[in-house]
């Protein structure tokens, strides 16, 4: 079973920036102070493997952070979770 949303450490955001595709380690409600773990162009990423690929990499290092914070490894969802209704707004905006 995974924990609620707001008893996370942080989570793992993917967000499209122009041409790339950006990784965050982001606090579990915003994107305020996220730190990026790593960038790709989004055409290496058009294959779902190699999609795949840097999600479980990015999933990797913020596995890393959380560890070396609390010393437990966390378990990630089967499936992606939307970003905040929040974030989802100014991204139309």
């Amino acid at each position: 079973m995974s924990q609620p949303r707001d008893n996370r450490l942080g989570r793992l955001a993917l967000r499209t920036q122009g041409d790339w595709w950006v990784a965050y380690y982001a606090s579990p409600n915003t994107m305020q102070g996220a730190v990026e773990l790593g960038r790709v162009r989004l055409r290496f990423v058009a294959d779902p493997m190699r999609k795949n690929a840097f999600i479980d990499l990015m999933r990797e290092a913020v596995s890393d952070v959380i560890e070396e914070s609390i010393g437990l490894r966390p378990k990630w969802p089967t499936e992606p979770e939307q970003a905040p209704e929040s974030e989802r707004e100014s991204r139309n905006g």
